[in-house]
Parts: structure tokens; sequence; C-alpha cells
């Protein structure tokens, strides 16, 4: 009897069958590891609405200051109970100025006394919770040909002294005003005013004071002077040189036409880059220069300069950080008894309390977009970012997106791609800024998670407050919630992506 053999076509039928079962285990198996690896399943998001406030912020490095002088000599002195006893009752500022007069020293180098009292001096305001503008000088009575050495040699060498001082406590100095010299340190009523020893000068406190620090002198003519640059859009942050850390202060702020004598009555064009210009001109100079240093100072003599709304025009286009609170008094009392009119939160509020709320940055959240993407499993979290303040944030800060499962209490950091330093406020104060993250939930398991933003200074760990009516928590401002269901109710895997197909799983 003639056995009868296989169809070719059953073999086939029988291989295509046994590689159907065989890449179905595989997709179940392939499925159940990606699904193992994804760890939850639909993800919901909902987004927080943001609206602008205009409550007080304690925000380091800008505000008024209060001012406070001391005697550096050989006489042993308990600067830390001195330095206590100033500041118990100041708990509105962020800033102080601090004087140090080296007067006693004016005929010869700071002894080691001296400089071990210097020492005391920083390391008692360690213990202060604000940051220092600190000037060096040797008079405070407007006589101070009297007062300072008679050799710019021993001014150097002092410049170069108090150096160690400065680099062990730069986290703490906000920036340095002046070039040690002056009547009250404002560079005026010295010997020492060519430009080879302005430069000089300059020089020697740029390595003295380290990497990063500001300092700052006290007329745009100086700076042009010292930098030998007339066109500050010729400097560029993180530039390695002199003119990408010179700042402005300006003592005589909004008190004539010339700023008391800080500008002149001419243009460039008529008197020079290297000298001074009138108003109009030196005002768009520090409009363009204070984007990247800062400038601050003291408002002087009750004149229309000093009138709220001129005042507030000319703070803005300067993009000032940092005022005296305690000069000039009339000039405070007279924006304290003015009100404000504009649209928005402001409308109706004193000028003193506007122009407190106004001075350096003040940020805030315009909008927020958090856009999930189910194939990278990430979340994609965009934050438009404005400055209503005068100025800038001038030193580097933490930016992070923060993911927290208060079900674990994990908490997981994500930096944030842009520069905040880019938005200037003042006269750019409508400028927005879009800032990105990517959130990773790959391994995150079924549960709520909480998107934070945050902005820290990295000196002092301390958040920086946003203009928003959301209140901060530990972590932030409260983006947006994620709901990460069960891996039971995903629904558009990658696989139900490519074939086209969506069912419950």
């Amino acid at each position: 009897m003639k056995r009868k053999g296989i169809r070719p076509g059953t073999v086939l039928g029988l291989l295509i069958l046994v590689l159907l079962v065989a890449g179905a285990a595989a997709f179940v198996w392939g499925e159940k590891l990606w699904l193992e690896e994804r760890g939850h399943g639909d993800v919901r998001i909902q987004s927080e609405q943001f609206t602008e406030s205009a409550r007080e912020l304690r925000n380091p490095e800008r505000g008024f200051y209060h001012m406070h002088g001391f005697r550096i000599t050989d006489e042993e002195t308990d600067f830390r109970e001195n330095v206590a006893k100033r500041y118990c009752r100041d708990h509105e500022t962020t800033l102080t100025l601090v004087e140090i007069n080296l007067q006693y020293f004016r005929e010869g180098p700071i002894s080691d006394r001296g400089l071990a009292n210097l020492e005391a001096l920083f390391d008692a305001y360690e213990a202060v919770d604000k940051k220092l503008i600190v000037r060096f000088l040797y008079d405070w009575n407007g006589e101070n040909e009297q007062y300072e050495p008679e050799s710019l040699d021993i001014i150097l060498e002092h410049i170069r002294q108090v150096g160690p001082v400065l680099k062990e406590h730069s986290s703490r100095i906000y920036a340095l005003q002046g070039l040690f010299v002056g009547n009250w340190g404002e560079m005026n009523g010295t010997r020492y005013l060519s430009p080879e020893e302005l430069q000089a000068l300059a020089e020697a406190l740029e390595d003295a004071s380290g990497d990063g620090m500001f300092f700052s002198v006290r007329m745009p003519m100086q700076w042009r002077i010292i930098t030998g640059c007339g066109d500050p859009k010729a400097v560029a942050r993180g530039d390695e040189n002199l003119a990408s850390r010179l700042g402005l202060y300006n003592d005589g702020m909004l008190g004539s036409w010339s700023d008391y004598g800080t500008y002149g009555d001419r243009t460039a064009a008529e008197h020079g880059l290297f000298t001074y210009w009138n108003r109009e001109e030196e005002l768009a100079f520090q409009e363009e220069l204070c984007k990247l240093v800062p400038i601050g100072g003291e408002v002087m003599t009750d004149n229309p300069y000093n009138d709220l709304e001129n005042a507030i025009q000319d703070m803005s286009r300067m993009h000032v950080t940092y005022i005296n609170r305690d000069f000039d008094t009339k000039v405070l009392d007279k924006w304290a008894a003015s009100t404000v009119s504009e649209e928005g939160c402001f409308d109706k509020m004193d000028g003193l309390t506007y122009v407190e709320r106004h001075l350096g940055y003040r940020l805030l959240i315009r909008d927020t977009v958090l856009t999930y993407d189910l194939e990278k499993d990430s979340l994609s979290v965009d934050v438009e970012l404005q400055n209503v303040g005068f100025a800038p944030v001038y030193y580097e800060k933490d930016v992070w997106a923060v993911l927290y499962r208060e079900d674990t209490g994990q908490v997981f950091c994500y930096p944030v791609e842009g520069d905040i330093r880019d938005l200037a406020g003042g006269t750019e104060a409508e400028q927005t800024q879009s800032l990105h993250a990517d959130i990773s939930l790959k391994g995150q398991l079924p549960g709520t998670a909480r998107i934070y933003f945050t902005i820290r200074d990295p000196d002092t760990g301390e958040q920086i407050l946003l203009a928003n009516e959301q209140e901060a928590d530990r972590y932030g401002y409260l983006l947006g919630t994620v709901e990460l269901a069960s891996t039971k109710t995903l629904r558009g895997t990658f696989w139900d992506k490519v074939t086209g197909e969506e069912h419950e799983r």
C-alpha cells in the first residue's frame, strides 16, 4: 500500500502557524516588558492658570537698602556684636551698603591687625541675611584730599591687600562701589582722575575681586574712560574683560537735569566719546549697558526730575536695581504721597510702594503649557516668563522643573533651558521668555504627580518669589497635576500606533 506524504502546502501552513504563534508570544512578551518599564497607563494633565499680583516680594539682590559705615583701625573691635545690633530690626531689605573707611592707613599699608579687623567685619556679616554692596573710602566729610593717601601706590597696595577677604566672602557680596577714591568714595574731589590712574585703579580692583563679582564707577563717562569703549552694545555677558563686570552707581540720581554733574550738556558727537554726554544720550547709554551690569544709588533734592511719573520713566530706562531708603527723604515722601495711575494690579498704589515693587527684577509666570508625548513617555514643560521690574537678574540662578510624588515623597529635578538674565525688564518689560524642560515619566508608577517651577539662588538656596497670585511652596510654583493611571487602562500603545488600532487593555 502506497503511503501518502505530507503535502507541501500543509507544511507551509504549519510553519506559518508556528511563526504566528511565536510572533504573538513575542508581541505579548515585548509589550509586557514595555509596560513594566513604563510603569503606568494613561496620563491625564491638569494645568494651573496664572495672574499677576502686586504683592511685596522679599527677593535677594534688589530693592531699598540701608547704609552702615565702619572704620578699620588697629584697635580690637567686636564687629560681631556691632553688626548684630545694627541689623536686629532690619527685616525688610535684602541688600545693605557697607562703607569701610581706611583713613587710618592713609600713610602706608594696612597692618596685620587692620586686616584681621577687616576679616572680622566680613565674618560678622555672614550672619546677616543680606547681600552686601561694599564701598571702600577714606573720607566721610566731603574733604577727601585731606584724608586719601598722597601716593597712588598706597591705594593700589590697599586694593591688593583687601583682595583675599573679598574673594573669601564673594558669595556674600553683590557689588563693589567706587575705586577707593573721592569725597564719600564717589570719585570726585580726588587727585587721581586721569585716564591712566582710573584704569590702574579699576584693573587692580578687578584682580582683587576675583572672577565674576560686579564693581561700579560713579559716572558713565568714567566707565567709557576705563574700558575704552563708547558703545555698550559691544559688550556681551560672559566676556572675559573688565567691561562685562563694570557697572554704575549714581548718588545724584534724578537730582537735576545733570544728576548733579553726572551728565553734561553736549552730545557725544560734539564733545567726544570719553566725556560727559547730555542727559538723553547718557540715559540711552545706560539703558543698553545696564542690561548686563547693575546700577543703583541715591535719589536727591525734590525737583521735577524726581516727580513720580518722571522718576518711574527714568529708573525704568536706567534699569535701577537698588536705592537708599534713607536719602533723600523729601523725595521718598513725595513718592509716598503720590498715586500711580495705570492699567493692571498696581493702579491706585502709592508711588513709594510702586517703586519698591519694581526696583531690580520682578518675575512672573504669564502662561504654562504641559504636553504629554506617548511615544517618549515624557512630559514637555513650557513656561512663559516675564520681568516687569526695572532691571534684570544679573547673577546666574538655578532654574528647575520639579516632579513631586506626594504618595512616595520622591522629588525629581530637571534643568530648564533658557537664561532668565535675558529678561531686561524696564523699558522691555513687555518682553517674555519661553523656558523649556522635558520630564521623563518612565518608571513612574500609577498615582498623582505634581509639576513645579522654581528659581533659586545658587549661593544660599533661597527661592526667588514670583509676582503671581499663586503662593509658592517648598518645591516652587505649581504648574499642574499629572494623573498616572494603571497599565490596565493604557490606550494607544506604541504598537497600536503602528497598526493604527486603538483598544482598551
